[in-house]
């Protein structure tokens, strides 16, 4: 069987995030075409996490900075290695290429975290992006990650040409790949729950993650305010994983805004639902929560940055607006107009139709794949930047992670 090993940030929740979900579809993607796969991963398990031997993969707890890691690579001798975010590939990526030279490194970013975190600084500082916010130590830390390796995947059309347009990245190191919705769940559903079975508005988010603990705060003191003034009955329950306290003080059944904790299940969480109310002021790549909320049926209301990489040509599948008075007045019409509504919920459905079908990708991935195995000596000579790249880090990260591994053993 042809081997994959999958070195992880995390063990997977797709339960919990976006991320999570990704990297469940790329999974079941290289299990269709019979891949045996390794899931290595150097985090503690979570509770929340997929038990993958349940899937037959193998779960590997690994070091950093650990040579023991070397004779089992050498041994398991993977055709292609994944790495799960540029951190994965910088720990273990100078590993892969001294003890099995052959494989084929291919990074899933799952978004740009370079970006992200320059959105978030301008954000910060009620100010514009800049090129200085883009061309961060970040931004060159996971730009080498990207050359070093033979093929990276990209979740975002916007990210894949601001690689291609600002870095002058080629375009043969890069691959844009969706979230993949099978296509037996891109058709309405006869059994969604109607306009006047739904009510309240809702949010949902892993509050790990930056943008979302930002984007309920922002919904807490300025926008549901203006909603609650125009819909008093109306109430906004907020969900997400590991919510903190910070979080949790945020509930004030007064205001009808209420913090629920972690959803059992996002989708049939969101279902209920007559609206999605998740205004992000800043992040990257797609947000598994208009998909979720798209396939539900469920309209949502978002900023230019949320919707970003998800609508393509096609109206979005509710409302977006950067301004706090246009977001709550959107808030007032999806909720009390059903054929606005309806409208909404079917332009959801035709974005999934058209931009997130599973096989509309899947064979191009794996085309991709194969191409690459059968021409990798090429493909990589064509690719100075990432070979000398690659050179310095063996020359580099490599000692000091020897010489941590030896400063370990003396503690």
């Amino acid at each position: 069987m042809k081997q994959l090993l999958i070195i992880g940030y995390i063990w997977p929740e797709p339960a919990s995030s976006a991320a999570g979900s990704r990297m469940m579809q790329l999974i079941d993607l290289f299990l269709e075409k019979e891949y045996k796969i390794t899931y290595a991963c150097p985090a503690k398990f979570s509770e929340y996490a997929v038990n993958l031997e349940e899937m037959g993969i193998d779960q590997v707890q690994i070091e950093a900075n650990e040579s023991e890691f070397d004779p089992w690579l050498k041994k398991l001798n993977p055709e292609i290695v994944m790495f799960d975010r540029f951190m994965m590939e910088e720990q273990f990526g100078w590993r892969i290429a001294e003890n099995c030279p052959d494989a084929l490194r291919v990074l899933d970013t799952e978004d740009l975290h370079f970006f992200r975190k320059a959105r978030y600084e301008a954000a910060k500082n009620n100010r514009v992006l800049t090129k200085a916010d883009l061309f961060s130590k970040e931004a060159k830390r996971e730009i080498a990650s990207i050359l070093r390796c033979d093929l990276t995947l990209i979740i975002s059309e916007a990210e894949r040409d601001l690689l291609i347009e600002k870095f002058r990245i080629d375009r043969d190191l890069l691959l844009y790949i969706p979230f993949l919705v099978p296509q037996e769940r891109t058709s309405q559903s006869e059994n969604l729950k109607s306009f006047e079975e739904r009510e309240h508005f809702l949010f949902i988010g892993n509050f790990l993650h930056d943008p979302n603990w930002d984007a309920v705060l922002y919904l807490k003191q300025y926008i549901w305010p203006l909603i609650r003034k125009e819909l008093p009955k109306a109430e906004l329950h907020i969900y997400g994983a590991y919510a903190t306290q910070k979080v949790e003080q945020l509930h004030n059944p007064k205001e009808r805004f209420l913090i629920k904790g972690r959803a059992k299940e996002a989708l049939s969480t969101i279902e209920n639902y007559k609206v999605l109310l998740a205004p992000l002021r800043f992040g990257a790549g797609i947000k598994g929560k208009f998909i979720d909320a798209m396939l539900t049926g469920t309209p949502s209301i978002t900023t230019t940055i949320g919707a970003e990489g998800i609508c393509g040509i096609y109206p979005w599948n509710g409302e977006i607006s950067n301004n706090d008075q246009e977001i709550a007045e959107a808030a007032f019409m999806l909720y009390n107009r059903e054929k606005r509504w309806l409208k909404a919920q079917k332009n959801g459905f035709k974005i999934i139709q058209n931009r997130f079908q599973k096989e509309s990708f899947s064979t191009n991935f794996f085309d991709t794949i194969n191409r690459l195995q059968h021409q990798l000596s090429k493909h990589r000579q064509r690719n100075f930047m990432g070979a000398m790249l690659m050179h310095h880090t063996l020359q580099s990260t490599k000692y000091m992670s020897l010489w941590i591994e030896e400063k370990n053993k003396h503690k």
